[in-house]
């Protein structure tokens, strides 16, 4: 299992658009991957999770990725999120990764 920490930066948060693509980015892989916002689990494969968790603009999530190709789908997901999952941002990209 590995774990990884990435912030929001999405001016909406993850509402629809972004929650699809960022579903659509896990469930080309085999292993399990949540995210926890405070102590929320989020199942990351699940648009009606991802949207449902009302993610905000600077929430700070922790990422946990158990499986197979755990590592690939880690710098998947931080990446995604951390470009802002093809939204606009505000924050720079200093403030992307903590």
């Amino acid at each position: 299992m590995v774990t990884g920490e990435v912030t929001v930066v999405n001016e909406s948060g993850l509402h629809l658009r972004p929650a699809g693509v960022l579903t659509q980015t896990c469930i080309k892989f085999k292993s399990n991957i949540y995210l926890y916002n405070g102590d929320r689990k989020i199942i990351a494969k699940s648009v009606l999770n991802v949207m449902a968790a009302g993610v905000k603009q600077g929430a700070h999530l922790r990422v946990e990725v158990e499986g197979p190709d755990e590592e690939e789908a880690m710098q998947a997901v931080i990446e995604a999120i951390s470009s802002g999952l093809g939204e606009g941002t505000q924050f720079s990209s200093a403030d992307r990764l903590f």
